[in-house]
Formats: C-alpha cells, sequence, structure tokens
C-alpha cells in the first residue's frame, strides 16, 4: 500500500445530498478514537459524473469510498473485482482501492450479520423478511450464505420477492420462497427471526408496517433495519409481546467497522461509535 504517512487517509461516501450524516460523524469518532490519521468525506456526485469521481479517488489515492443509492449498481461497471456477497447481490457498497485496484463489498448485510449475531446464530434458523429492496437482498443472502435453513421474501410486488428467493436458490444452499403482502400481513409461527427490511418507520416512532400485530408473538427475535428512531414502533409491539428485539444501530455501526476493516485495515471502536450514534439520535440509557 502507498505510504500515507505525510497526509492523512482520505475516504468517505458517494451519496445523494444530506443536510446531516451520522455515518460521517459516526467514521470520524471512530476514526479518532483508533488515533488513526483519517478523514470520511460525504460527496454529492450525481450518476453522470460517477465515473469522474472513481477516477478522481483513485487518483487522489482514497483509501476506498462508500456508495448510496443510486450508485450501488452502476458503481461495478467501473470495478476490478467483487467479492463473494456483492457479487451474488449485485449491487456494491464499499469499494477498497489497492495499488490502483478496486475491489468492490457490499456490507449491508454484514452488518446486519454481525449485530443478529450478539443475539444468535442463524444457522438452521427460519427466516421471515418483510420487504425486496436492497438491503432485503444484502441480507438474505449474508443469512443464507450463513447457514439459515428457510427464508421467506413478503413484499406488495411479489415479482421482487420471487427474484430474492431465486437468487438464494441459485447461489446458496437455504431454500427460500416469496409470498405478496396484504395488510395485515401474519407471522407464521415458527418463525425464529422476523425482519423488516423497508424504510417504514424511519424518523416516524408510531409507523408500523402492515402487519397483523397479534401475530408477532409467533417470531423468536423481531429485528429492524431502522436507525432513527433506534425503538421503532415495531420493536416495542414485539418487546411487549415478549420477543427478543434487534435495533438498526447495531447493523449502521457494523457496516462502519467492516467497513473501515476494508479500507484501512483497521478495528474501529464499536463502543464509541454506538456512543455517538446514541448522542445524536438521542438514545437515552
Amino acid at each position: 500500500m502507498t505510504d500515507r504517512s505525510f497526509r492523512s487517509i482520505l475516504t468517505g461516501s458517494f451519496s445523494t445530498p444530506c443536510a446531516e450524516n451520522p455515518t460521517v460523524v459516526m467514521m470520524e469518532a471512530g476514526y479518532a478514537k483508533a488515533g488513526i490519521d483519517a478523514r470520511y468525506i460525504n460527496c454529492d456526485v450525481k450518476p453522470d459524473h460517477l465515473a469522474d469521481a472513481i477516477a478522481g479517488a483513485k487518483a487522489m489515492e482514497w483509501a476506498g469510498f462508500n456508495c448510496s443509492i443510486p450508485h450501488k449498481i452502476a458503481v461495478i461497471e467501473h470495478l476490478d473485482d467483487l467479492a463473494e456477497s456483492a457479487r451474488i447481490i449485485g449491487a456494491v457498497n464499499c469499494v477498497q482501492i489497492r495499488d490502483g485496484k478496486l475491489t468492490g463489498n457490499n456490507t449491508d448485510g454484514k452488518g446486519f450479520l454481525a449485530s443478529l449475531r450478539k443475539l444468535t446464530d442463524p444457522k438452521d434458523k427460519t427466516v421471515f423478511l418483510l420487504g425486496a429492496g436492497g438491503a432485503a437482498r444484502a441480507i438474505a443472502v449474508e443469512l443464507a450464505l450463513a447457514g439459515a435453513c428457510h427464508i421467506t421474501i413478503a413484499n406488495r410486488s411479489i415479482e421482487k420477492a420471487q427474484a430474492i428467493a431465486d437468487l438464494l436458490a441459485k447461489n446458496t444452499r437455504c431454500s427460500a420462497d416469496a409470498q405478496a403482502w396484504p395488510e395485515g400481513l401474519h407471522i407464521p409461527e415458527g418463525t425464529d427471526i422476523l425482519i423488516n427490511a423497508t424504510s417504514i418507520g424511519l424518523g416516524d416512532r408510531d409507523a408500523l408496517p402492515p402487519i397483523e400485530t397479534d401475530s408477532l408473538g409467533n417470531a423468536t427475535i423481531v429485528a429492524d433495519v431502522i436507525p432513527n428512531p433506534p425503538m421503532t414502533k415495531l420493536l416495542r409491539e414485539a418487546k411487549a409481546q415478549g420477543c427478543k428485539t434487534l435495533d438498526g444501530l447495531g447493523m449502521l455501526v457494523n457496516q462502519g467497522i467492516i467497513g473501515a476493516e476494508l479500507v484501512v485495515g483497521a478495528t474501529l471502536s464499536a463502543e464509541i461509535m454506538e456512543k455517538t450514534l446514541a448522542d445524536i439520535f438521542g438514545v437515552q440509557d
């Protein structure tokens, strides 16, 4: 790797405009705690300028960068290599630059998996997944690769859910099926892990996915990918029915930790990153 001792390491995010980006604050707090002379810079990159932005990052010897929507798929044609899960998922959110070579990774599902493992190992578990967007796709792939025995994907567009089920069947040993998501969706008995992988609840503590809330007790663990607010209405309802719950803060923190390991080769402090997010989102101890 090029000697960067004369200046700070540059990392960052190619994203759409954001007035306040908690990830930037979280990552820089992690770098500072680890004593790493690095910066995490949020860049507004228009789709037509993606190739130029990547060339610029490479020319300036950035250690790597993250990509958000709408760049997660378009970035692939500009890369030299893909990690296994990124290849299966078909999307990249973290690019590592080493000796001029760009390798694409996807830390969305890995971040969720690391958070989930604090509660349970997904091996041989039955999963019920709400949603069929990018986060759902990444989570489904990582859980399948980690040994989940069966994943059901529920979505308003059953075609999108079926595409994920087909992807798992083709690339993993996990069985999967798709189903439509009607109003008042019933969570089946014997569900080990229920996951809300939609944006329902983001920024709205009273928003609830259209499910039959009385059936939440059929799941042992209920997880939500929403980091803000951390304790969504879904998780509050699930907790009231005796379920173990998992909020989205852990997924966000672990994405950052995994990304930093890939990009700067260092393990950041989960504790300081969690505290930083808790301060931003007003989480009380």
